[in-house]
C-alpha cells in the first residue's frame, strides 16, 4: 500500500534478458502487485523471468509459506503466478510481438481485475529508478492528479544527460504532442514513467488504442478528451548498455500521422460531438 491505495506496477518488457531480473527485484515494497509483460522477446527474457518467477527462493523475496506457483496459457498468452511475502508477481507472455504499449495494456487489464487504486509503469530495460516510484505515484495517490509522467527535461542539468539526438527528438515531439493532446504545460511526452488512477483507466477504451511505440502520446490525447488531470515529475536521464527499441525509419511517420488523427479526433470529441466525454 502506498498512501493508503492499492498499488500495482507494470513492467513491459522486449529483449531486456541483461536487465528485467535486477528491475523486477528492486521493485518497491509498498507496491501490493507486480505484472511483469514479455512482448514475446528473443534473447532469453522470458527464460529469465520464468526462473525468477518460480524460483522458491528468489533474491530480496523470501516465498510466503503454502504459496502455489501456477503456470497455465491462455489467450494472452503463457502465464507465471508467484506469490510471496514481498509482493504478488504475474508474469505473461504474449504469443507474438505487439509492442510497448500492447505490453502496458496486457498490464492495465490485469491490474484492472485486482482493483488497484493506483498503477504505476515502470520499464523491464533498468533506465527507470525503482527508489524514485513513490515520487511518481504519489500525485495520484494523493488525488493531485488522475495520471503522473516522468519529466526528464525540467531542467538543463536534467536534459543533458541525454544525448543530443535524443534531446532532439524529444523536445520536438513535446511540441507535436502538446498541440495534438492540448496539454500544454507537459514536457517530455515519449517518458514511459507513469502513474494512473482506476478512475482515468476506466474511461479508456484499449481496443481503439495505439499499441507502439506512440501508445504514450495517444494515452495524453484521450486523458485530455476525457478532461483528466495531468501533472509532469521531474526525474533525471538514466542511461546505460541498454538498446533502444525504437526504429526511427517507421516511428517518426508513423507517429506523425498518429497525432494528426488523434488531434482531429479529440477537437471532435471534446468539442463537437459530446461536448467533452464524462
Amino acid at each position: 500500500m502506498y498512501a493508503d491505495t492499492s498499488l500495482g506496477v507494470v513492467v513491459p518488457a522486449y529483449n531486456e534478458a541483461k536487465f528485467i531480473v535486477g528491475v523486477i527485484e528492486k521493485i518497491p515494497d509498498y507496491v501490493d502487485a507486480a505484472y511483469i509483460v514479455d512482448d514475446h522477446s528473443t534473447d532469453g527474457t522470458w527464460e529469465k523471468i520464468q526462473a525468477y518467477a518460480t524460483d522458491s527462493t528468489p533474491t530480496g523475496a523470501v516465498e510466503a509459506e503454502g504459496s502455489d506457483q501456477l503456470l497455465t496459457t491462455d489467450g494472452g498468452g503463457e502465464t507465471v503466478n508467484k506469490q510471496d511475502l514481498r509482493t504478488d508477481v504475474t508474469v505473461v507472455r504474449h504469443q507474438e510481438n505487439r509492442g510497448r504499449g500492447a505490453a502496458v495494456i496486457t498490464g492495465y487489464r490485469l491490474a484492472q481485475k485486482a482493483d488497484h487504486d493506483v498503477v504505476a509503469v515502470m520499464d523491464g530495460d533498468g533506465q527507470m529508478d525503482p527508489e524514485i516510484l513513490h515520487h511518481i505515484v504519489d500525485p495520484v495517490a494523493t488525488g493531485r492528479a488522475d495520471y503522473a509522467k516522468g519529466n526528464r527535461l525540467v531542467s538543463r542539468v536534467h536534459a543533458w544527460q541525454m544525448s543530443r539526438w535524443r534531446l532532439f527528438g524529444n523536445v520536438l515531439l513535446t511540441l507535436l504532442t502538446r498541440i495534438a493532446s492540448g496539454q500544454w504545460e507537459i514536457r517530455d511526452p515519449q517518458n514511459g514513467y507513469t502513474a494512473i488512477s482506476a478512475e482515468a483507466l476506466d474511461k479508456l477504451s484499449f481496443e481503439e488504442m495505439y499499441e507502439r511505440y506512440g501508445f504514450l502520446n495517444d494515452l495524453l490525447i484521450r486523458l485530455n478528451a476525457h478532461g483528466m488531470d495531468i501533472v509532469d515529475v521531474p526525474m533525471e536521464a538514466v542511461y546505460g548498455d541498454e538498446n533502444s527499441g525504437i526504429r526511427y525509419r517507421s516511428f517518426v511517420p508513423n507517429l506523425s500521422l498518429l497525432l494528426v488523427q488523434g488531434t482531429v479526433w479529440r477537437l471532435w470529441t471534446k468539442y463537437v460531438a459530446n461536448d467533452g466525454i464524462k
